[in-house]
C-alpha cells in the first residue's frame, strides 16, 4: 500500500501541471437524480436542542431487534437537504474539478427541482422526470439509505428520445472525453437503455478511444441474472471505450459472490476492516471475469485499482469526525476519473480519488483541483 509523502508530493505536482488541461475536457453523465435528506438517529434526548445520536448501525439494529413483537419510537433529526443521486454528485464534483459537464437525469419534470439549481449553474443540465427521494441515516461506521424510487421507472429509452432527443444524446455520448452511467441498481430500465445504446449508437462511435465509467450502486437487491446481464453489457462497451467499473467494498464482495469467487464471509468483515492485499487479490480475480480496462474498488480507508491483472493500492486520508459521508464514494469516482483523464497512472489516480472524497467528508464541499494538491501536500496522519 502506497502511503509515502514523496508519492503525494509528486502526484500533487503532476496534478498542478496538468490541471489547466481539465478545462478542455468534457463529461456526459447520467441518469439518476435524488433529493437527499441527511439525518441522524436520536439515542438520548436531553432537551429541545441537545441530544446524543446513535453512533453505529449495529446500535440501531439492536434497538430495532429489541422492539420485535412490541413497538418503539425512532426520532430522526435532519442535518441538511442536498442534491443527491450518484450521477448528480459525481457530475457536480467533476464540474468543480474544472471539466465541462453535461448531465441528463431525473432532476424534475417539466421544470427542474429547486435543489438542483446550483448544479445547473455549474453544468449543462437536462431532466426527463422527477427526482427520487432519499432519507440518508448517517452513523459513525456507515449509512442507511432509505429511498423512494417511484419516479425512476420513467428513466427509459423512450423518454430519453422523446424528452431529451436521440440526436442530442448521440452527440453527447459520441464526443465526451468521459461518459458516466451510474446507479444501475435503482434504475430499473438501465440495462435496457444500454441495450439500445449498443444497437443504435455504438456502431456509429468512431475516433480515438475515450473513457466510460460505470457504477452499479449496491446491487444486493437485484437478481444474479440481472447482475450478469448488466456486467455483460458493460464489458461490450470495451470494444470502443476504455471501461472503468467502480465498486465499493460491499459491492466488490457481492460481485465476487455472483461470480462464484471465494470471498470473506460478510459476518467476518467489519465495515472498515478488510486486509488490503486480500481485497486486491479478489479484485484481480473479478477483473479476469469482467475484462474491463480498469476495475476500481474504494473501501473507507484505502482504494484498489486493477488494470491488466496488476493491482495498485493507495491509502486514504484519515478523518475521525467527517462532516458528511453520503456522496463520498461518488466524489472518489469523480477524482479517480479526473486523474485518468489527465493521464495519471492508476496509483496517482487513486490518490486523486481518495483526496477528492477526503476533502468532501471534511468540508461537505466538492474540491477544486487546487484543493486536491493542497491536501496531498499536507496529508493527515503522516
Amino acid at each position: 500500500m502506497i502511503t509515502s509523502q514523496d508519492f503525494h508530493n509528486q502526484t500533487a505536482d503532476r496534478l498542478t501541471a496538468a490541471a489547466l488541461r481539465a478545462k478542455a475536457l468534457t463529461a456526459f453523465v447520467g441518469l439518476d437524480g435524488f433529493v437527499d435528506e441527511i439525518l441522524e438517529v436520536v439515542d438520548t434526548r436531553y432537551d429541545s436542542t441537545r441530544y446524543d445520536a446513535i453512533p453505529t448501525i449495529g446500535e440501531l439494529g439492536r434497538r430495532l431487534v429489541a422492539a420485535d413483537g412490541a413497538s418503539t419510537n425512532i426520532e430522526l433529526v435532519s442535518k441538511m437537504t442536498k442534491l443527491g443521486g450518484n450521477g448528480p454528485i459525481m457530475a457536480n464534483a467533476l464540474a468543480c474539478l474544472g471539466l465541462k459537464v453535461s448531465y441528463l437525469g431525473s432532476l424534475g419534470y417539466p421544470g427542474l427541482h429547486p435543489i438542483f439549481e446550483g448544479f445547473s449553474k455549474k453544468a449543462e443540465v437536462a431532466s426527463i422526470c422527477g427526482p427520487g427521494l432519499t432519507d440518508a441515516l448517517e452513523f459513525g461506521n456507515g449509512k442507511i439509505m432509505v429511498g423512494k424510487h417511484y419516479t425512476l421507472k420513467e428513466v427509459n429509452w423512450e423518454n430519453i428520445c422523446n424528452r431529451y432527443g436521440l440526436e442530442k444524446f448521440a452527440r453527447r455520448f459520441g464526443s465526451a472525453d468521459l461518459v458516466g452511467f451510474v446507479n444501475w441498481t435503482m434504475l430499473p430500465f438501465m440495462s435496457d437503455i444500454w441495450e439500445s445504446i449498443h444497437k443504435e449508437l455504438m456502431p456509429m462511435v468512431s475516433g480515438p478511444r475515450r473513457r466510460i465509467f460505470f457504477d452499479l450502486a449496491d446491487p444486493e437487491k437485484r437478481t444474479k441474472e440481472d447482475i450478469h446481464r448488466a456486467l455483460d453489457l458493460i464489458v461490450k462497451f470495451q470494444t470502443k471505450f476504455d471501461v472503468i467499473l467502480g465498486l465499493n467494498k460491499k459491492e466488490a464482495l457481492e460481485i465476487g459472490v455472483v461470480l462464484d469467487l471465494p470471498v470473506p464471509p460478510k459476518t467476518d468483515v467489519k465495515p472498515d476492516e478488510i486486509d488490503a492485499d486480500i481485497l486486491a487479490s479478489l479484485v484481480v480475480e473479478i477483473q479476469k471475469r469482467i475484462p474491463v480496462e480498469t476495475l476500481v474498488v474504494h473501501p473507507v480507508t484505502f482504494a484498489v485499482a486493477v488494470s491488466a491483472g496488476v493491482a495498485s493500492i493507495v491509502a486514504g486520508p484519515s478523518c475521525a469526525k467527517p462532516k458528511i459521508t453520503t456522496g463520498a464514494g461518488d466524489h472518489f469516482n469523480a477524482g479517480f476519473c479526473f486523474g485518468k483523464l489527465l493521464g495519471l497512472d492508476n496509483a496517482q489516480s487513486l490518490l486523486c480519488g481518495v483526496s477528492t472524497s477526503g476533502h468532501y467528508v471534511r468540508t461537505a464541499e466538492s474540491p477544486t483541483s487546487a484543493d486536491l494538491s493542497a491536501l496531498m501536500k499536507n496529508w493527515p496522519g503522516i
